[in-house]
């Protein structure tokens, strides 16, 4: 039996963490300064060529505090770099004002990358689409004159140049290029413009070029990238985006294969289901990327986050990002997506020498759907290498092939990897890294089995964070003195400039005797009829809301009640994120298009469009701020009685003391309709309690197959989001302020929060399943043999740092059944199993397992014996007589 290693507590991990980091950072230096360059093959770092592993992290969708967590699981898990995009329009809200603080400081983010000892490849784009508001551009963009985004256009080059230029030269100003002996060895310019680039001509082709040009002209030192762009100039690397890449080649032979976006998941909008994407298939892909000549691999994302404030884009995606990352929002590990992503990268590292010293590949076709791609090279003194991957690409059967003399089993969709063409180390399809289980939140992991649970079946009661509430009504229409009349309807942007979601459009009507005794005669009525609007709009008749439409650039007929005389019509038209993706995004706006009318009247239509409108932008609680901790004290609260009647545009407020421990939380809104939360004063996001369409979803989910958004989905019939995620640095131990706008007639009564955490992991090995990854690096491994006498396979199991294995919930040895949470005793069953697992794993953060009837005997001579072990994770913090 291999024994558990104890692992250091957070606090000491997270001390010696900074410890180290401060110390590289008063150096200035992370690494002794390098060029970087590249050929056909791969990058070249410091004159050696290299496969590299990078993880997707976006910088503003989480907290400064959680970075180093992130950059260190990351690093764990096998990524080399780090790569995030730079978000202009978080970086410069008001042209030439700029934000590098906080959430956005990028300067931090890229030193503590380099002081993890990771390379950093920053996307400068300026657009970034990631499903973030505008795609990363200012609104105020819009705003300048003559301006056309993203192609052969003056005003918009000379802005696009200056912000590059900024990123660029901040960059080598904090020494942060690898020639500096900094992190990064990569930029990139523009993002996926291929897509797009026909809509703009020949000016597209002029744009691309230029792009290119005064990229390379900023003199950063290290080479460009462009993704999707296969008319990328000779002095840019172009690379591929999608779920696929092992098939891409450049547009020249003089450039390496990339991979800036592997799709890990995908992203959510609201009302919709949620997508995973098995593991498995990732890996597949992963693997069949380097065994056809990859050499970079991005994962978008190894962490998504979360969109707080206003950042999602649109419209409609959801205020979490998740993204089915290994990695989960709340920066908890998505096991066993992290843990068997770790073994594949671990793998493919030892066949590194042989990968960068062959120019290519041999193929050999081992049958009608398999095939082996061999790399073989001198490795200095080390004499000859071979590493070979063997893929099995049929969807339904596995195979049984003949490789330099042996036979070897593919399971079906599978890629093997053999380091020195003889030994197989990992295979994409066999899963052997544990399995966790949260307590909240809706991004479950697959069973073993293929299963899919809805969000239901783990989530735990939670209590209500308060029972003590105050309200504020929120007016409807005109509230302030910085409102304005116009003749005509305006765009929506180019009234808020996008400094709120909400804008109010309200104007009055004259209803005669005629009219009134015309549909009191034909039994008929009125009705307001908007030709074209989004996202949003909510119709009101003398202060009263009478109907809401939701859609994207849709018609709205809105039968209306009118009375005698003079009639107020307001309409609060509302962005849920702007557009972030396609062509001429300067031109799309918001609001509304097209005539507004009021059809039904005796004498015709009431053309409104030419009607005098006041404009009101923003909520009156939202531009007195009275979420802040400093000003809210100031409104009008009352008190809200629990048997209060309802109502829409309501401010509702409480304070409430955090979850004991570390732990991430969660604030649960499922009570709630629509609207917006701040907690201390940080803006948590928008909230919608949408449903997803009830069917749709898949009771297991095949890995196998080519993978799209809507082959494994989830949380049919079940609001797509309820739980937000309040980041533990946000919060004081007691009295945290935490204040809802709720667009719709619900209280806030039920309204819950708790820790976020994994409380169950399980594993499920069976005897022949591969050795250790490290005993192929480690003294063990000579002249290409295992001396290790025990090359059974190992179990290891982990909680969450600040977390111990306080009890074995199941565990068997033999022919166990089910799957994790649903473990049951098969026909064999070694009978010290559980006291073995006890005493290996209870009180430790982690353990190891042999996996074979050396350590358990043999209950069942003659087969295949499997292990399967359920355990409980409880918190030191809380729990520390458990671990007795």
């Amino acid at each position: 039996m291999v024994l558990g290693r104890k692992m250091s507590l957070k606090w000491l991990i997270i001390t010696v963490t900074l410890t180290l980091q401060l110390s590289l950072l008063a150096d200035g230096e992370y690494f002794k300064p390098f060029n970087v360059s590249y050929d056909h093959r791969a990058l070249i770092i410091d004159g050696h060529r290299r496969m590299l592993i990078s993880a997707g992290i976006h910088y503003p969708r989480a907290t400064p505090e959680m970075w180093p967590d992130l950059i260190a699981k990351s690093k764990e898990g096998g990524a080399d770099v780090i790569e995030t995009y730079a978000f202009w329009n978080g970086h410069e809200p008001i042209r030439g004002q700029y934000d590098f603080e906080g959430r956005y400081d990028i300067v931090k983010f890229a030193k503590l990358v380099g002081s993890s000892g990771l390379y950093l490849l920053l996307r400068i784009g300026p657009y970034v689409c990631a499903e973030w508001n505008f795609g990363g551009f200012p609104v105020w963009l819009r705003d300048i004159p003559n301006i056309e985004f993203r192609t052969d256009n003056a005003p918009f080059k000379e802005e696009m140049q200056r912000f590059v230029k900024k990123i660029v030269d901040l960059m080598r100003e904090e020494s942060l290029f690898s020639w500096q002996g900094g992190p990064i060895i990569m930029l990139q310019i523009e993002n996926e413009y291929g897509n797009i680039e026909s809509s703009f001509g020949a000016k597209g082709k002029a744009y691309i070029k230029w792009a290119a040009e005064m990229a390379v002209g900023l003199g950063a030192g290290v080479p460009w990238v462009m993704c999707k762009q296969v008319d990328a100039p000779g002095n840019i690397i172009d690379a591929c985006n999608g779920y696929y890449c092992d098939g891409y080649r450049p547009n020249s032979q003089n450039k390496p294969v990339v991979w800036t976006e592997n799709w890990d998941g995908w992203y959510t909008s609201w009302g919709g289901r949620i997508p995973h994407r098995p593991v498995e298939d990732i890996a597949f892909a992963v693997a069949r990327f380097f065994q056809r000549g990859g050499s970079l691999m991005n994962y978008y994302m190894f962490f998504g986050g979360t969109n707080f404030g206003r950042t999602s884009g649109g419209p409609n995606q959801i205020t979490s990002y998740d993204y089915d990352a290994p990695i989960d929002e709340y920066g908890l590990l998505s096991q066993p997506k992290w843990g068997h992503l770790k073994d594949l990268h671990a793998a493919i590292k030892l066949c590194e020498p042989a990968l960068v010293a062959a120019d290519s590949s041999q193929y050999i076709k081992l049958g009608p759907m398999q095939e082996a791609h061999v790399y073989r090279g001198n490795i200095s003194s080390h004499g000859q290498s071979c590493s070979a991957f063997l893929a099995n690409i049929d969807e339904h059967k596995s195979a049984s092939v003949k490789f330099l003399g042996q036979v070897y089993t593919l399971p079906s969709w599978s890629v093997s990897v053999l380091p020195d063409c003889r030994n197989t180390v990992f295979n994409t399809a066999k899963v052997g890294a544990q399995t966790s289980i949260k307590t909240v939140g809706f991004d479950i992991p697959f069973p073993e089995d293929g299963s899919l649970l809805p969000q239901s079946m783990i989530q735990e009661k939670v209590a209500h964070i308060s029972q003590s509430w105050m309200t504020l009504k929120e007016p409807t229409g005109v509230w302030g003195d910085n409102n304005f009349t116009f003749q005509g309807i305006l765009e929506h942007l180019n009234v808020t400039k996008d400094f709120s979601d909400y804008l109010w459009y309200t104007t009055r009507v004259y209803i005669s005797d005629e009219d009134m005794l015309y549909w009191e005669e034909n039994e008929v009525g009125p009705s307001l009829n908007i030709d074209s609007m989004r996202d949003m709009v909510g119709i009101f008749v003398n202060g009263k809301l009478i109907g809401s439409a939701k859609g994207h650039w849709i018609k709205v007929v809105q039968p209306v009640n009118l009375s005698q005389g003079y009639n107020d019509i307001a309409l609060l038209s509302q962005t849920v994120g702007l557009q972030n993706y396609g062509a001429f995004l300067e031109k799309d706006g918001a609001g509304f298009r097209g005539p507004i009318k009021l059809s039904g009247c005796k004498f015709g239509d009431v053309d409104l469009t030419t009607s005098f409108w006041t404009y009101q932008v923003g909520l009156k609680g939202e531009y007195e701020k009275i979420y802040a901790p400093d000003v809210n004290v100031n409104a009008s609260w009352t008190d809200l009685p629990h048997d209060a009647i309802p109502s829409t545009f309501s401010w509702y407020k409480t304070h409430f003391d955090a979850p004991p421990g570390t732990d991430p939380v969660a604030l649960d809104l499922r009570s709630m309709g629509k609207g917006q939360v701040w907690v201390n004063g940080h803006h948590i996001g928008r909230y919608w309690i949408l449903a997803a369409p009830k069917d749709g979803c898949q009771r297991t989910c095949d890995y196998r197959g080519a993978y799209d958004s809507d082959k494994c989905t989830t949380n049919c019939g079940e609001p797509t989001q309820v739980w937000y995620h309040i980041p533990r640095s946000w919060l004081q131990k007691s009295d945290n302020l935490l204040v809802i706008f709720e667009e719709t007639e619900k209280t806030p009564f039920d309204v819950a929060i708790k820790s976020h955490s994994l409380e169950t992991v399980c594993g499920h090995m069976s005897e022949n399943h591969y050795p250790p990854l490290d005993l192929w690096s480690g003294p063990e491994f000579k002249d290409g043999k295992l001396y290790e006498t025990d090359t059974a396979p190992v179990m290891n199991l982990k909680c969450e740092d600040g977390y111990s294995i306080s009890s074995i919930e199941f565990a068997s040895y033999g022919t166990p059944r089910g799957k994790c949470q649903a473990f049951a005793l098969g026909n064999c069953h070694a009978p010290n199993s559980t006291s073995l697992v006890i005493q290996a794993c209870k009180g430790r953060n982690s353990c190891s397992i042999g996996v074979s009837s050396a350590v358990f005997g043999d209950p069942c001579h003659g087969t295949v014996k499997t292990l399967a072990v359920q355990a409980r994770c409880s918190s030191t913090y809380s729990s520390s007589s458990a671990m007795k």
